[in-house]
């Protein structure tokens, strides 16, 4: 939901710099992949330690990379199929890297078994949420559903969390409880998302299989029609 509006926000804000990159000479692709290092950079070197102020603020400046690249292809005239898979598998990997940090935090110095196997469960449902749409579009179906929460809802729940939890080190106290309760709530909305993603597959098929078969069925009709003249 917050990809329907915000993208096209920072999008637009993000031109100039986007433009600017171009003019440096800077493709891309490159922009893709400093952007991905940068965000696991900030996730699995900070997260793991506690440092979630510090590591969310790492990954804010890098995550916007997402938007920049498509941005960079776009002016330039060069979007392509490679630039889109690229795109969106190293989103997967920068996803995985933030929910990644979250777990061995917990797994570690965190010492909470279960906030570990709830990030672990973030990490694999997210990952899962993205193949059910890719997965769906590529035998041809829309998947036209809004899911409760997607990517751009991951990311700024589990982060804006994660960042004000930072907090806790600099002496605001109770604060760190907002993490753990981010983790819920990604965690449910992700199950809420996939389970709106798979019923939107299954109607959609259902329907792509009726009309095949009754297109199926009136080109027989026709067949026979004209064999009997």
């Amino acid at each position: 939901m917050l990809n329907k509006y915000a993208r096209a926000f920072f999008t637009r804000v993000l031109t100039p710099f986007a433009a600017l990159l171009l003019r440096l000479g800077v493709s891309p692709d490159a922009v893709t992949l400093i952007g991905t290092a940068g965000v696991m950079a900030g996730a699995l070197v900070f997260f793991p330690m506690g440092e979630f102020f510090w590591g969310t603020i790492v990954i804010t400046l890098f995550v916007f990379s997402d938007l920049v690249d498509g941005n960079m292809a776009r002016q330039a005239g060069i979007s392509s199929r490679w630039g889109a898979f690229l795109d969106s598998t190293l989103d997967r990997v920068a996803d995985g890297a933030i929910f990644a940090g979250f777990a061995l935090w917990y797994a570690g110095s965190g010492g909470d078994n279960t906030l570990c196997a709830v990030a672990i469960f973030c990490l694999a449902s997210g990952q899962v949420v993205s193949y059910t749409k890719a997965r769906g579009e590529s035998i041809g179906l829309p998947v036209a559903v809004n899911g409760l929460v997607e990517r751009a809802e991951r990311l700024v729940i589990s982060l804006v969390a994660a960042g004000l939890a930072g907090l806790h080190a600099f002496g605001v106290p109770h604060i760190d409880i907002l993490l753990p309760i981010a983790l819920w709530i990604v965690a449910a909305g992700s199950l809420v998302t996939l389970i709106q993603r798979v019923v939107t597959v299954r109607r959609e098929s259902a329907e792509a299989d009726e009309a095949a078969a009754v297109s199926t069925a009136e080109g027989s009709a026709e067949q026979g029609s004209g064999a009997d003249r």
